[in-house]
């Protein structure tokens, strides 16, 4: 989900296109959440790990 997020994060700066940024951080917060929650071991969708 990071590398998701950072894709559309790094061509919407560098085209300056402020919906591909948009959607970029939006990709990497939602990343981070899961990524927290999954490591934290609370189980996310039945399943233990979001990887």
């Amino acid at each position: 989900m990071f590398i998701l997020g950072i894709i559309p994060l790094l061509l919407g700066w560098f085209l300056h296109i402020t919906i591909l940024t948009t959607i970029g951080v939006i990709l990497i917060v939602i990343g981070a959440v899961l990524f927290l929650l999954g490591s934290i071991g609370r189980p996310i969708a039945g399943r233990r790990h979001y990887w």
